[in-house]
């Protein structure tokens, strides 16, 4: 596996890395905890060093598991979790005030078994909270050992110059793919003069970009899919265009799509690190193996033309989460 470094910041993590948030979150099935641990592990086993969660994947189970997984392993990897929602439920809110950092941070630490946190985010900006507040808290956590690098996640322009002023960030985390490609008007020119890496989740835009969903396809209850409009019926047909083109340049390359698609992102910038999820080992090993594939410039200038002519439709989030993503 591959080695890169988010920004500036000298933290070294696997080129991909492993969203752990789908095995127990936000796809409606819980993967069994046993399977979850294994998982992770053979994760590990095939390079992965860089694995993300947070506290209300869950909530507070995911930790749990991840924490379990990684214990053996723990001087081996690099683990990065996330605040700031009132009680570690996202429909309570935001909620990045300092005690309630200080908190969750040892909550996470219990839960991760660890004693330092390598990469902590803010979740999601607070309106009511002033964001050096919350990057001066990180500052004193990373001063106490307790956290070595601060993240922030779909955090707008105005609020990473800001953190990043009081303590710098490694890295941000936001959504990013060729499915959602908003980052690159404004916060991929921010970044790169920054020196801040960028972890893109989602990176096969919800599974969409893996060709393994089409209008027929059925999520189970509790799969956040279905209060999407993007995965709505009429969206999911108007959007296979991306699918098709997709699967040619992999049928021409000899991969698969979900291998383009991770390509693709590793392709943009050298401190691009995408963390796709998986719960099945022939997922998780096929996600891994984009890092041997190789887009020319040619095949990128292709990808270019080909998405101008393509116009998704739909919106990535409801209404009610929409509203947590600061622009």
């Amino acid at each position: 596996m591959e080695k890169r470094v988010l920004g500036k910041s000298g933290l070294e993590v696997s080129a991909i890395g492993f969203g752990c948030m789908g095995l127990s979150h936000s796809y409606g099935t819980v993967t069994d905890r046993g399977e979850a641990i294994r998982l992770i592990r053979a994760a590990h086993d095939r390079g992965v060093t860089f694995f993300d969660t947070a506290e209300v994947y869950g909530p507070f189970t995911n930790e749990d598991v991840v924490g379990e997984a990684l214990q053996p392993i723990r001087d081996q990897v690099v683990i990065a979790t996330k605040f700031g929602f009132r009680n570690g439920v996202i429909a309570d809110g935001p909620d990045s005030r300092p005690e309630t950092i200080r908190r969750a941070v040892e909550g996470s630490l219990k839960r991760l078994r660890t004693d330092t946190i390598d990469l902590l985010y803010q979740h999601r900006v607070d309106p009511d909270v002033p964001v050096e507040d919350v990057a001066g808290t990180v500052k004193d956590l990373i001063a106490a050992g307790k956290v070595r690098h601060f993240g922030m996640s779909e955090a707008g322009g105005e609020s990473i110059r800001k953190a990043h002023a009081v303590q710098p960030l490694a890295a941000l985390q936001s959504e990013y793919s060729l499915f959602w490609r908003e980052p690159e008007t404004e916060i991929i020119p921010l970044l790169e003069e920054l020196g801040i890496g960028f972890v893109p989740f989602s990176p096969l835009g919800k599974g969409f970009l893996t060709g393994t969903i089409n209008e027929k396809t059925t999520f189970p209850t509790g799969d956040f899919r279905n209060a999407t409009s993007r995965f709505d019926t009429e969206n999911r047909r108007a959007n296979q265009a991306i699918v098709d083109l997709v699967r040619e340049i992999a049928w021409n390359k000899g991969t698969t799509p979900a291998q383009i698609a991770l390509a693709w992102l590793l392709a943009r910038r050298p401190w691009i690190v995408p963390i796709p999820g998986a719960r099945k080992l022939a997922h998780l090993e096929d996600d891994l193996g984009a890092v041997n594939v190789r887009l020319s410039g040619q095949d990128l200038r292709t990808i270019e033309k080909r998405l101008s002519s393509i116009t998704l439709r739909g919106e990535r989030y409801p209404a009610a989460m929409e509203a947590l993503v600061e622009r």
